[in-house]
C-alpha cells in the first residue's frame, strides 16, 4: 500500500494556502468530469480525455448505472480538482482503450502497468499503486514457480494486458487464450477451460468473492509491477499535470484515503462463499446424524479441515495485501533515495574543489597574516580559522560520502529484486549493509551495540537482498526488546568447518520470551507486540527466506535474561559443482 511522505508544518501551511488560492481562482472549471459521449472522442481542446478498463474492479469499472467508478476513477477526479483541469473519463474494453491511446483518440490511461517494452511507446507518471500479478489455477492443479514452467500449457490472459505482453516478449511458449476482462478469464478457468490464468491479485480476490469462484487459488509467488498514469510518448504537458496532482494528493493525505476506501476492505474480507460452504456442511451433518450416529466423528474431522483451509485462505489474502504495502513502501524509499542523491552528488563534486581552492589560497593568507597580523576570516579570527577550515571541509566531505553510502544501501534494499538464489554472497558484507540501514534505530535503542565479524568467511549461495531483509528484521526485533539504553545488542559471525556452515548470532539483553511462545515465533500473524502495532509477519517471512536458502533460524530465550537468535546458512560448494538454485 502506498505510504505518504510527511512535510514540515511551515511547508504544509504554505502549500495549503497556495492550493486554496488556486482552487478559488479556477473554481468554475476544477474537477469537472463527464461520461464518454458519441461524436468527437476528444471534445473541447481544454478537456483531457482519460481512458480506462470498463471492468477491472476495484481499480476501475462501470457501476450499475453505467457510470465510471473505482479507485483509479476517484483518483483521477481528485487530481482534476486540485489541478483545476477538466477531464472526461471514458471506460471501455482494455485493448480498445490502449489502441485509442496509441492513435491519440484519448490523452491518458489512468491505470497502466509499467514495462521496459511499453516505455518505448508510452511515458509514465510516478506509480500510484503497486499491482501484484499471480498465476491462478483450479484446486488440485500442480503449482508452478516461474513463467517458464508454462511452456506447452493453455494460459488465459486479458487481451492487451501486461501479462500477454510479457509472455510474448519472453517467448515462454505457452498457448495463449485471450479474454476481454479479468472476470471472463476467471470464469473460464473456474468452468474447467484451459490450465492457468494470469491476472492481477486484488481484482482476482475481488471477483472471486463477488462471483463465488471458490475453486480457484494462486499457485505461484506473486510478482509486482508499477501501476500508474500513462500517455503517448512525447505528451509531456499532460503527464506533468497528472504527476504534480498526484504529488499534491500524496502530501495532503487524500491519496491514502482514496486507496484505503477502495483497496483496504479486501484486508478484512472473509469471503462469503466459505460462509455458505459452512452452512451447507452444517445441514449435511444434521442429515447424516439422523441416518447414522457414527458419522458424527467423520463430520467433525471434515469441519476441522474446512476451518483449516478457510484460515489458510485468509492468511494468503493478508500476505498479498501486505506484499502490496511493502512494495509501495519500497517504491517510496527508492524515490526519496534518488532525491537525496542529487544534492549529495553536488556536495561530493564541489567540496574537493573548495578544499583545493583553500589549499591554493592558504600561502597568500599566511603571508598576509605575517605582514599585517590577525584579520577576520569568515566572521572569526584567521589565526583560529586557518586550522578549523581544513578539518571542517574534511568532515563535510566524509559526512557526504556517508550519506551517499546509506542512500545506496536504501536503494539496494528497496529495489524490486528477483528471487534468484544463484548469487555468491559474503555474510559479513550483507550484515554490515543491514547494520548501516538500521543505524538510526540502533542508536535510539541502546548505547551498547557490538558487532564482531569473523572475516574471510566462505561464500554462501543465495540472494543478498533477501538475506539482508532477514538480518534487518532480527536487529530491529532486538532493538524493540530492550527496556532501556543501558542494555546491549551483540552481533557475531562465525564459520563452523565441521558443519560446513556459517552463522550469525544476534543476542539482545532485552525482556526475553516466554518458553510457551518460542515454538510459535515464526507462525504467520503471531506476535508478542500486538498492542504496539506488531503484525507478526516479520519472523514468519524471515523464516521462509531462510528455508529457501536451505538454512535454519533458531531461538533461545528466557524471560528477563534476553534472547539469542542464530541464523545458519550452508557454505557454497565450488562453482562448477553448484546447480542453479531455482532449478532444484
Amino acid at each position: 500500500m502506498p505510504v505518504l511522505s510527511s512535510a514540515s508544518p511551515l511547508s504544509t501551511g504554505l502549500g495549503l494556502a497556495l492550493l486554496v488560492s488556486l482552487c478559488l481562482v479556477a473554481w468554475p472549471a476544477a474537477g469537472q468530469t463527464t461520461p464518454g459521449t458519441a461524436g468527437d472522442p476528444r471534445g473541447s481542446d481544454d478537456v483531457i480525455v482519460v481512458g480506462g478498463d470498463h471492468y477491472h474492479p476495484p481499480y476501475e469499472f462501470l457501476d450499475e448505472d453505467g457510470r465510471p467508478t473505482g479507485y483509479d476513477v476517484e483518483l483521477t477526479r481528485a487530481i482534476a480538482e486540485v489541478m483545476g483541469i477538466e477531464v472526461r473519463i471514458e471506460l471501455g474494453p482494455w485493448s480498445e482503450m490502449r489502441h485509442k491511446l496509441e492513435t491519440g483518440e484519448i490523452d491518458v490511461l489512468e491505470g497502466m502497468s509499467y514495462s521496459e517494452a511499453r516505455d518505448a511507446s508510452f511515458d509514465f507518471a510516478p506509480p500510484h499503486a503497486i499491482v501484484h500479478q499471480s498465476i491462478f489455477a483450479r484446486r488440485g492443479t500442480p503449482p508452478v514457480e516461474r513463467l517458464e514452467e508454462l511452456r506447452g500449457k493453455e494460459v488465459i490472459v486479458q487481451r492487451g494486458d501486461i501479462m500477454q505482453d510479457l509472455l510474448i516478449e519472453q517467448d515462454v511458449g505457452a498457448e495463449l487464450f485471450t479474454t476481454d476482462t479479468h472476470a471472463d478469464a476467471l470464469r473460464a478457468l473456474a468452468a474447467g477451460q484451459h490450465d492457468y490464468a494470469l491476472v492481477a491479485n486484488l481484482p482476482a480476490l475481488y471477483l472471486s468473492r463477488e462471483l463465488g469462484l471458490t475453486n480457484l487459488v494462486p499457485v505461484a509467488r506473486p510478482f509486482s509491477l508499477r501501476y500508474g498514469y500513462a500517455v503517448k510518448e512525447g505528451n509531456a504537458d499532460v503527464l506533468a499535470q497528472f504527476s504534480e496532482g498526484l504529488a499534491i494528493l500524496k502530501n495532503t493525505g487524500r491519496h491514502q484515503a482514496i486507496y484505503d476506501k477502495w483497496l483496504g476492505p479486501l484486508e478484512q474480507g472473509e469471503g462469503l462463499p466459505w460462509k455458505r460452504l459452512g452452512m451447507i456442511g452444517a445441514i449435511a451433518s444434521a442429515l447424516l446424524l439422523l441416518i447414522l450416529g457414527g458419522i458424527v466423528i467423520w463430520n467433525r474431522l471434515l469441519k476441522r479441515e474446512v476451518a483449516s483451509r478457510t484460515a489458510e485462505l485468509h492468511r494468503q489474502q493478508q500476505q498479498l495485501i501486505q506484499a502490496d504495502k511493502m512494495s509501495s513502501l519500497g517504491v517510496l524509499v527508492s524515490g526519496v533515495a534518488h532525491e537525496i542523491n542529487n544534492p549529495s552528488g553536488l556536495l561530493l563534486l564541489n567540496l574537493p574543489v573548495l578544499r583545493d581552492a583553500h589549499d591554493d589560497a592558504r600561502p597568500i593568507l599566511e603571508a598576509h597574516y605575517r605582514e599585517h597580523g590577525d584579520f577576520p576570516f569568515g566572521g572569526l579570527p584567521y589565526s583560529r580559522m586557518r586550522d578549523e577550515v581544513p578539518s571542517m571541509l574534511d568532515e563535510m566531505l566524509e559526512g557526504t560520502q556517508r550519506i551517499k553510502r546509506i542512500v545506496g544501501d536504501l536503494k539496494d534494499f528497496a529495489r524490486q529484486g528477483s528471487h534468484d538464489l544463484g548469487e555468491r554472497l559474503d555474510l559479513d558484507e550483507v550484515t554490515r549493509t543491514a547494520v548501516r540501514l538500521v543505524d538510526n534505530s540502533i542508536r535510539q535503542a541502546t548505547d551498547r551495540f557490538e558487532a564482531h565479524y569473523a572475516g574471510d568467511l566462505p561464500a554462501v549461495w543465495g540472494n543478498a537482498q533477501r538475506i539482508e531483509q532477514v538480518v534487518i528484521n532480527l536487529v530491529l526485533n532486538a532493538c524493540q526488546a530492550l527496556e532501556d539504553r543501558d542494555r546491549g545488542i551483540r552481533l557475531t559471525t562465525r564459520f563452523l568447518p565441521g558443519d560446513g556452515t556459517v552463522t550469525l548470532e544476534v543476542h539482545d539483553e532485552g525482556r526475553g520470551i516466554d518458553p510457551a511462545a518460542l515454538s510459535r515465533l515464526t507462525d504467520p500473524f503471531f506476535t508478542t507486540r500486538r498492542e504496539s502495532g506488531g503484525t507478526g509477519l516479520g519472523l514468519s517471512v524471515s523464516a521462509g527466506i531462510v528455508r529457501e536458502h536451505d538454512g535454519d533460524l533458531a531461538f533461545a530465550s528466557r524471560p528477563g535474561e534476553g534472547t539469542n537468535v542464530t541464523l545458519t546458512l550452508p557454505v557454497a560448494p565450488p562453482d562448477d559443482a553448484v546447480p542453479h538454485r531455482n532449478e532444484r
